[in-house]
This record gives structure tokens, C-alpha cells and sequence, in this order.
């Protein structure tokens, strides 16, 4: 019994795998033995290199990225939409058309300002035929200087106290108009500062931070006579000091004897005047060498869009004379409570242009009409 038990444990105590119990010992195993493998030594650098390139260029990635959302917010605000005009010329139909690569309006902030002003042709008037003349009736006006002009010969064929000092109110906007053309590009962005918007009385409506070009400025300071448009040019082009002294530069550099600028605006002050005579030579100026401002004078309104920059405006020219004188062109109303009423007007009939100015009236606009009749009627023989 007892080896009896003895075998039991002895049998249970080995594994059953399909091995005869009696033979194992004496035959080799039949187990199927795997040879150890070689480790590679350049396995896990080569690993380790690919891993290293690719999360560089995946960094190098998501960099770029960064980069150009950047880039692209940054010329967004450097380069404004350009404002669309209500009534594009042909000129400007063209250039658009002819333009390669279509460039961002500059702005007045990167312009060069300039030693002095391009040099300008002073025009040229003569009394010799209101010598040779005797007016059989003096045209009835109420203004107490005035002077009328035959632009076409370059005659006067009246005066009255027309080189005397006198107020000059808006028409000092004809001479802004000029200075800033000369000195940057009408499609120039100028922005609107805090100091231009607080100036009295008469208003465009442009508020601070406003980004206008310089056309539409001078279409707000010449047709709605705004106050505000004229300091924002001279602010926005150079400081306001500069500008002022170029607004003198400029009327010695056309041998204005009785004229001189503390403002742009014509706002008034004690050494801030000009004469019947000067004024007829800035507008005559303006007139026959400033295409885009004779333009403008002559304009009943005009439509500003707005923009990304700006809100919408509408200025609608206050000369009268537009709407009621039959060949009339501009050019500048005013008023102050100096100058009194003020305005330099003038026409085109039968290939004459007949210019006329009056200062210190109560009746400018029929002032101005009288005496552009006047001269009308007056032909001028070579």
C-alpha cells in the first residue's frame, strides 16, 4: 500500500505533457529552441534622428503659420481699402485701367516735406484797356472792394479799392486748396486729429480719427466751407505752423503785396487779410493751373462713401451762383463777422472767362453777379 502511495505522488508530481514518464531523462527534448537575436547598434539612433526631423519640421510649421497671420493683420491695417468716388473722372477711369500693379493710397505721415513749394507762373493782369475805356455807368454793388477780370486777355475792366487790406474770410481756402495740392497726392490719407474737429463755426462733420484722402477733404473744405477740413489739412499734411508759413511762401512767390496767412480757414484775425486784387490772382491761379481743384469749385456736390476709415458725407457746394448764373464755374464764398460777406466768382460764356471779386458786402452773390454781367458785356479787343 505504501508503494503504492509512493508511485501516486511520484507520478502526479511531473508534468503530463505527452512525455512517457518512464522514458523522460533518457531522450533528448524535442522543444524547439529560438536563437537569442543580435541587437543592431544604429537601430535606436536612427529612430531617435527621424523623430528629431520631423518634430522640427512640424515646429518649423506651426512657426510659418504663426508668421503669416502676422503678416497679413499688419498690411490689413497699413493698407486701407481705397475709398470709392461718387464721380470718377476720365483721367482717373484710365489710370485705373492702365495701372500694372494697383498701390495703396500713401499716407500724409510717410511724406517728405518739402524745403519750399514748386515754383508757380504769376498771372498777369493790365488796366491798359480800362485806361483806354471810360465806363459810361458803374455797376451798383454793395460791396466796398472789388475787382472784375477778363481771364481770357488778362484785362481789368473794373476795380474798386482793390488793393486795399480787407478780412478775406473763406476765400483764404482757395490758397489751402493750392498749398496742399503741392504738396502731396489728392489720394493722400490724411487722419483726422482731436485739434481740427473743435475749431468754429462751419463743419464738414469729420471726426477725430476720421482717415479721408486729401481730395475729399478739399471737397468738404471748398463745397460745405468746412472749418474742420481746413485745420485737418494743414495738421495732417505737416504740423499746422509749417503749413501756414507755405500758405505765405506761396503768395510771395505770386507777388501778393496785400495779402497775408495766419490760419487755413480764413477765420478772423488781426494779421490774417488779403485785397480784391491778390485774391483775383489766387483764383485765376487756381482757375487755369489746378485741373483737380477747378474741378472741384466747380461741383454742386458730391457723394463720400463710407468706409472701413470714415462714415458718409454728402457736401453740397454754397455758391449760390452755381444753381442761378448761367456759365458759372466757382469758385469760394465766405464769411465772417470781419470780412462781412465775401466771394470770388467766375464764368465761361461764348470762350470768355470773366472773374470777379467782392469783400466786405451784404449782398455778395448779387455783387458778384453784377459785375460778372458787367464784364460780359464788355468784350476786350486785342
Amino acid at each position: 500500500m505504501q508503494q503504492d502511495e509512493a508511485n501516486f505522488l511520484r507520478r502526479t508530481s511531473y508534468p503530463t505533457s505527452g512525455y512517457s514518464l518512464g522514458t523522460r531523462g533518457r531522450r533528448s527534448s524535442r522543444r524547439l529552441l529560438v536563437p537569442a537575436r543580435r541587437k543592431n547598434p544604429f537601430v535606436r539612433p536612427i529612430i531617435l534622428i527621424i523623430a528629431l526631423l520631423l518634430g522640427s519640421r512640424v515646429y518649423g510649421m506651426l512657426t510659418t503659420s504663426r508668421d503669416m497671420h502676422a503678416i497679413a493683420a499688419t498690411a490689413k491695417a497699413a493698407s486701407p481699402r481705397a475709398t470709392p468716388r461718387a464721380r470718377p473722372t476720365a483721367r482717373a477711369v484710365i489710370a485705373a485701367r492702365t495701372s500694372a500693379s494697383p498701390t495703396a493710397s500713401p499716407s500724409a505721415s510717410a511724406l517728405a516735406v518739402p524745403a519750399q513749394l514748386p515754383t508757380v507762373k504769376v498771372p498777369v493782369f493790365s488796366a491798359s484797356w480800362l485806361r483806354t475805356q471810360p465806363i459810361a455807368e458803374t455797376p451798383a454793388i454793395k460791396a466796398h472792394a472789388a475787382i472784375v477780370i477778363d481771364l481770357t486777355t488778362g484785362q481789368i475792366l473794373y476795380q474798386q479799392d482793390a488793393t486795399s487790406r480787407y478780412a478775406d474770410a473763406s476765400l483764404t481756402k482757395m490758397m489751402t486748396a493750392m498749398v496742399a495740392s503741392d504738396m502731396a497726392p489728392m489720394d493722400t490719407l490724411i487722419k483726422v486729429p482731436q485739434a481740427a474737429t473743435q475749431v468754429e463755426p462751419n463743419h464738414m462733420g469729420i471726426s477725430t480719427g476720421e482717415q479721408l484722402t486729401l481730395r475729399e477733404l478739399i471737397e468738404g473744405m471748398v463745397l460745405d466751407s468746412g472749418n474742420d477740413a481746413a485745420e485737418a489739412i494743414a495738421m495732417g499734411l505737416v504740423d499746422r505752423a509749417t503749413f501756414i508759413n507755405f500758405m505765405n511762401q506761396k503768395a510771395a512767390l505770386l507777388h501778393l503785396r496785400h495779402t497775408h496767412f495766419t490760419n487755413p480757414s480764413g477765420l478772423d484775425d488781426a494779421d490774417h487779410f488779403s485785397s480784391a486784387y491778390d485774391l483775383a490772382v489766387i483764383g485765376a491761379t487756381l482757375l487755369n493751373d489746378y485741373p483737380d481743384l477747378r474741378a472741384i469749385v466747380a461741383s454742386k456736390s458730391f457723394s463720400i462713401y463710407a468706409t472701413a476709415q470714415h462714415k458718409a458725407f454728402n457736401p453740397i457746394n454754397i455758391d449760390r451762383l452755381l444753381w442761378t448764373y448761367p456759365g458759372a464755374i466757382g469758385i469760394k464764398p465766405g464769411y465772417t463777422g470781419a470780412a462781412n460777406y465775401c466771394l470770388a466768382a467766375a464764368a465761361t460764356r461764348n470762350g470768355r472767362t470773366i472773374l470777379a471779386v467782392v469783400l466786405d458786402s451784404t449782398q455778395h452773390f448779387t455783387d458778384a453777379a453784377t459785375l460778372l454781367d458787367f464784364g460780359f458785356r464788355h468784350p476786350v479787343t486785342r
